[in-house]
């Protein structure tokens, strides 16, 4: 019987608007890698397009980077990636480099971890996108807004499987929400001052 064959050591996702339309991201073959769908960031990116020019975004579980590339294609002013696979993150430092993409900064760190600590300036735009085999989803929503690293008028995006389950706090208004096969996602607004889950 013939062996399988082995998993490429590499593969690419594509941006697909924006400055950087149809450049291809090198990422490693990592465990729960799941690249958001063309369709769904399309999707995503239409949402955004009124107020993405020269806003303030931050990556958590960036992965591929794949939604922050996007972002900074599109006119976002500044990108700040978390993600704790190491091959990943300087993976995502070298496609930035070759992408000559100066407005953006990788961190190695566990994303929750990193929502512990006192935050830098709040950021406009936050993308939550974790691996779908953890259930990570609300302790982010939790961390983001209890540590006000969002700020007022902010936008959040959640990714998620569709069964996933999560409570966000009042003052996060549902904007747009979709679903596309197994993906649900959803782009919120924090509307005013902090409130409990």
């Amino acid at each position: 019987m013939p062996r399988a064959a082995p998993r490429p050591a590499f593969g690419s996702v594509r941006i697909i608007g924006g400055s950087l339309r149809r450049s291809r991201l090198d990422v490693p073959d990592a465990p729960g890698l799941r690249p958001t769908p063309d369709r769904v960031r399309e999707t995503l990116f239409n949402w955004l397009a009124p107020i993405i020019e020269g806003a303030r975004c931050l990556d958590l579980f960036a992965g591929t980077g794949a939604l922050g590339i996007e972002a900074l294609s599109r006119g976002a002013g500044w990108v700040d990636f978390i993600e704790r696979d190491p091959r990943l993150a300087q993976a995502l430092r070298q496609n930035l480099l070759r992408l000559r993409q100066s407005d953006a900064a990788v961190r190695c760190a566990d994303a929750l971890q990193t929502l512990g600590e006192a935050p830098p300036d709040p950021y406009d735009i936050v993308f939550v996108d974790p691996p779908f085999t953890e259930t990570l989803w609300q302790p982010a929503v939790i961390a983001l807004e209890g540590s006000r690293w969002l700020r007022t008028n902010g936008w959040v995006y959640l990714e998620m499987p569709v069964s996933a389950e999560i409570t966000v706090p009042e003052i996060w208004s549902p904007h747009r929400e979709s679903v596309a096969g197994a993906v649900r996602y959803a782009l919120y607004r924090r509307l005013g001052a902090s409130a409990k889950l």
